[in-house]
């Protein structure tokens, strides 16, 4: 398979080795605090790095083309704020999990995106977690952000991996579409395990989600002093944000 930009790595087999309106309120700022504790990921001249994961099984795609709203959304924040590396990795279908390269162009990685197509399959976030983690120890990854629906695996061993990537500083946002309470409980406990952060969402709360999104990826390209100039421009969960860091 190509390695070009374009064409996602896959990840093999070999490396398993490896949140009512009141309550949506009460997860987005449990969501901002957790934020709050996450320090730029870029230190000196070195570019921060952002890690973007999705489920495509084919439990999501009543909602597939949104999520890819959102992250063409995300992307273009973080190509207008610079300063940012992010690498796309998805799970579908009978075992396949791939992963781009680093890319300093995110609309490489929304191209990428827009060709993906939903496929049934069971959930892969094992491969996510160790592939994260083997990225971190080659070079720091200042977060990773995940998005999905359920979760058909082990929670005592993903937990385990979510303790590695803690120690190792790498917090996990979790973005749960559904209701699902078996999801639930286990991406809180990935979000608790690295130190991230948890927030459930649906149709009703994209625009909250775009700005949330959006947030995380100019703070981690550009600290503070980047969210500044974002809440100056837009205002609205940024300056939430902004309030929380200050």
């Amino acid at each position: 398979m190509s390695r070009d930009k374009k064409t996602p790595t896959k990840i093999d087999e070999e490396d398993r080795s490896l949140d009512d309106s009141q309550s949506d309120g009460a997860q987005i700022q449990e969501f901002l605090n957790k934020v709050k504790s996450l320090g730029p990921s870029r230190g000196g001249s070195s570019r921060g790095r952002l890690l973007f994961a999705m489920d495509a099984t084919m439990s999501r795609q009543p909602t597939w083309d949104l999520a890819l709203g959102l992250q063409a959304d995300m992307f273009e924040e973080v190509k207008a704020i610079g300063g940012l590396d992010v690498q796309l990795i998805y799970f579908r279908g009978f075992g396949e999990c791939a992963a781009s390269k680093w890319v300093q162009d995110p609309t490489e990685l929304a191209r990428l995106m827009s060709g993906v197509e939903c496929r049934g399959g069971h959930t892969q976030i094992r491969k996510v977690l160790t592939h994260a983690k083997r990225q971190t120890e080659q070079q720091k990854v200042g977060a990773v952000v995940y998005i999905g629906d359920c979760m058909e695996e082990d929670i005592d061993d993903l937990s385990h991996l979510a303790g590695e990537l803690g120690i190792l500083g790498v917090p996990v946002f979790v973005f749960q579409e559904g209701l699902d309470s078996n999801a639930e409980r286990a991406f809180r406990e990935i979000a608790r395990l690295t130190r991230g952060a948890y927030c459930r969402f649906d149709s009703g709360s994209a625009s909250q989600l775009r700005e949330l999104l959006s947030a995380v990826a100019v703070y981690a390209a550009g600290g503070q002093a980047a969210l500044e100039d974002l809440t100056r421009e837009r205002g609205g969960n940024t300056r939430k944000l902004l309030e929380q860091l200050k």
